[in-house]
């Protein structure tokens, strides 16, 4: 569902700030204690940093799936939440928290203007607000988006293309190496030329993506330099290279069809800093036992949370959703206790699912 923005406050039980993987299966949760919630994210779409940074990269450690893809785990999350109708209000921010001296609940306001009247807040917006950091040459921002990229949506349109690619991390290492992988592969994006660029020869990604880049250029097929861009080359509007200073200070040209930059992420808290929640090195200090903040009724679940023996995994996330959820169930039904219930076993389970019962002999 996509909301309508209407002129008075929504009203809801559960606001969730953050549609990534961690904040979907918050929504199921929720769901199973019949927490109504809407969604809120700055993106136009749900999926968090598995849609934008890795939707076709495989994932290895989401229990009882071998392997899947950033794409396909949200695309199951979005089918696992649909008997409980969350809406998504999608590409706005919150802007506005303020909690209501009269009721408790908080007044949120995004910058649409869509406003909630929220009983409980869910931050599960990863790493926050995160752009990716940018090549900083002249006259490169005709040209983002159509031939310089930091990050790949679509890997076909760079079959048969001459790539220059920046970086020495995972994300730099790993396309290069998917670049460079043809039809017999199972790939039918495989480049023309890779060059890989990095403005030194050590590496922060994997030992494996390094050892497997360098036996590909002892094959000569791709090629490593080390330099930095320090200009481009344009020919009727396009980019046809990038004039690339290597450690002896001399510049040449490196002719290419697309560059890829893949420099990082510059995570931002954003207007959640401003909320007066505790926090600890940018991220927000929680609990262990509800995974709730400084501030009752505001509950913090994935990457954006800090507590003692923090791990950043997706499936310490959903762990924390599950035990966040059980927390906000007294601020929304004060007056009911909750009993924990098993979606093997449990009718009244069943019913919330819409599924049917199954008859034990």
């Amino acid at each position: 569902m996509t909301d309508s923005r209407p002129t008075a406050p929504i009203e809801t039980d559960a606001l969730i700030v953050g549609a990534g993987p961690v904040g979907l299966f918050q929504v199921f949760e929720l769901g199973l204690l019949e927490i109504k919630a809407h969604i809120i994210d700055s993106l136009a779409y749900p999926g968090g940093q598995c849609i934008e940074l890795y939707p076709d990269k495989p994932i290895y450690d989401i229990p009882a799936l071998p392997v899947v893809t950033g794409k396909e785990l949200t695309d199951n999350l979005l089918k696992q939440i649909e008997p409980f109708g969350a809406t998504f209000h999608l590409g706005q921010e919150v802007q506005v928290v303020e909690k209501r001296a009269e009721d408790g609940r908080f007044f949120v306001q995004t910058s649409k203007g869509t406003q909630f009247l929220a009983k409980t807040i869910f931050i599960a917006g990863g790493v926050g607000s995160f752009q990716p950091r940018t090549l900083k040459v002249e006259g490169v921002e005709p040209h983002e988006g159509s031939q310089v990229h930091y990050r790949v949506r679509s890997p076909e349109q760079f079959a048969g293309q001459n790539l220059l690619i920046i970086g020495g991390g995972d994300s730099a290492l790993d396309w290069a190496l998917n670049f460079c992988a043809g039809h017999e592969d199972g790939n039918p994006h495989k480049a023309e030329s890779v060059i890989l660029l990095h403005r030194r020869d050590g590496f922060k990604a994997a030992p494996a993506s390094v050892a497997k880049m360098q036996a590909l250029c002892e094959a000569q097929e791709m090629q490593f330099l080390v330099g930095q861009v320090t200009g481009i080359v344009e020919q009727d509007g396009r980019l046809t290279g990038a004039k690339v200073t290597g450690a002896d200070g001399v510049t040449r040209i490196v002719p290419c069809d697309q560059v890829l930059a893949f420099f990082g992420l510059s995570p931002k808290l954003g207007p959640i800093a401003d909320w007066g929640l505790a926090l600890e090195r940018k991220q927000i200090v929680v609990d262990t036992e509800k995974f709730e903040t400084s501030v009752p009724g505001i509950f913090a679940v994935g990457d954006v949370n800090t507590y003692p023996g923090k791990k950043k995994l997706i499936l310490s996330g959903f762990h924390e959703a599950a035990l966040a959820a059980f927390g906000a169930a007294p601020y929304v039904f004060p007056e009911k206790r909750v009993h924990l219930q098993y979606t093997t076993t449990s009718p009244k389970l069943h019913k919330v699912l819409g599924v049917e019962s199954p008859v034990f002999d």
